[in-house]
């Protein structure tokens, strides 16, 4: 439910307001791990749209295997993990 929350959101503000709301949350932040994520993902974004693009596929993809309930149990995971 929260995703869903956060995807309203998002929709509803403008470019402007989003902006602004980072700049505010990025102000505040003292992590530096979490700064450096931020500054990563901004970077690697604006050098390589294609990276934006196939990321943005993936989630969409993975968020409707979610509700579609094409789920992995823990097992499946571990068997896919041992294999490789």
């Amino acid at each position: 439910m929260k995703s869903l929350t956060l995807e309203y959101r998002l929709d509803t503000m403008s470019t402007v307001e989003i902006k602004t709301e980072l700049q505010q949350m990025i102000e505040r932040e003292k992590d530096m791990s979490i700064l450096e994520a931020i500054r990563t993902i901004l970077q690697k974004t604006s050098l390589n749209p294609m990276l934006k693009e196939k990321l943005t596929e993936r989630a969409l993809r993975s968020e409707k295997d979610i509700t579609e309930g094409r789920l992995l149990s823990k097992e499946q995971v571990q068997q896919r993990t041992e294999r490789k």
